[in-house]
């Protein structure tokens, strides 16, 4: 029985890999990104289901995103425990502007190793930079999923091979190649805006990172995973905000720019700012708001190791 129960799947994966090879793409031949996203992630991935997953993730982006908002999040309802494995698959690092900056911009092939050091999830623990990257702009599916959405929409970053080839083969209308000068000035206007850089890793995307998106508070469907139902989606970036009470003028935009809700102002004459040091995420959207020059991000090894390819050792 359980022969001819493997010999059935086995069977109706190959047929489906063919039909994939044959028409499976708008009626054309795989694209040739598609092979080498199955040639590298090894045909282990293709019997284990990482392949389809990754496939369907990366091609119908937007669908995904929206199914996950209307139909699985009203399942979760509030916090609760445990709620760690669907981050352990899907999790991001929040990055300040100039480390986010250092990921599009690295020159050589970098190794790192052991990165739960820096990304506390098991799934993200070997990673290599290719250098330089590849960078393609994508339409951001959570903004997509959204009645009245952030503008503009197209600011997700595709970072990396094959991921960079198979969003531009699958989706043209919606995806653009970037050079280098183009991704640090996509990531410049959104940090201006007040959006956050995260950087996502994804166990069926070659269990490494892939991707600078750029958040919302409002529209993000990571940090509405995990601020509304307890999923650890994002890890901290290993900074925290700091106040220079000499500079702040108590004027609230630091608070109402945080989109983890860790600043509040104080009433009285003498009032300044105050960070909530285990709500604070290190995101640096207050540092880019305030007009005063009086947020700045300091490092605590508290909250982590920050993912800076410029300091971190190879052996990391």
């Amino acid at each position: 029985m359980v022969g001819t129960v493997l010999t059935i799947v086995v069977g109706f994966i190959v047929a489906a890999v063919a039909g994939l090879w044959l028409f499976g793409e708008r009626g054309q031949p795989m694209r040739r990104s598609t092979w080498r996203l199955i040639r590298e992630g090894g045909w282990r991935s293709v019997f284990n289901g990482d392949f389809w997953h990754a496939y369907v993730y990366a091609r119908w982006t937007n669908q995904y995103i929206g199914w996950s908002v209307n139909k699985r999040f009203p399942k979760l309802g509030p916090p609760v425990e445990g709620r760690h494995l669907w981050a352990d698959a899907y999790h991001g690092k929040v990055v300040p502007q100039t480390l986010a900056r250092a990921l599009v911009t690295v020159q050589e092939d970098i190794p790192l190793r052991d990165l739960e050091q820096i990304v506390p999830y098991d799934m993200a623990r070997n990673l290599v930079l290719q250098g330089p990257p590849d960078v393609v702009a994508y339409e951001c599916g959570c903004r997509a999923a959204r009645e009245h959405p952030c503008e503009p929409t197209q600011v997700c970053m595709v970072v990396g091979q094959p991921f960079a080839d198979f969003v531009l083969d699958h989706n043209p209308r919606s995806s653009r190649r970037l050079t280098q000068a183009e991704a640090l000035t996509l990531l410049r206007e959104e940090y201006e805006r007040g959006h956050i850089h995260v950087a996502y890793f994804k166990d069926v995307m070659l269990d490494r990172f892939y991707a600078i998106c750029n958040c919302c508070g409002c529209c993000c469907v990571g940090l509405q995973a995990m601020r509304d139902h307890g999923v650890p989606m994002v890890a901290t970036s290993g900074y925290v905000a700091q106040v220079d009470t000499s500079r702040c003028e108590a004027c609230e935009t630091c608070a109402k720019a945080c989109p983890f809700d860790a600043i509040t102002v104080g009433q009285n004459a003498n009032a300044h700012a105050t960070v909530d040091w285990e709500a604070c995420m290190g995101c640096g959207v207050c540092e880019g708001q305030c007009p005063n020059g009086a947020m700045a991000l300091v490092l605590d090894p508290r909250k982590g190791t920050p993912l800076d390819v410029r300091a971190l050792p190879s052996w990391c």
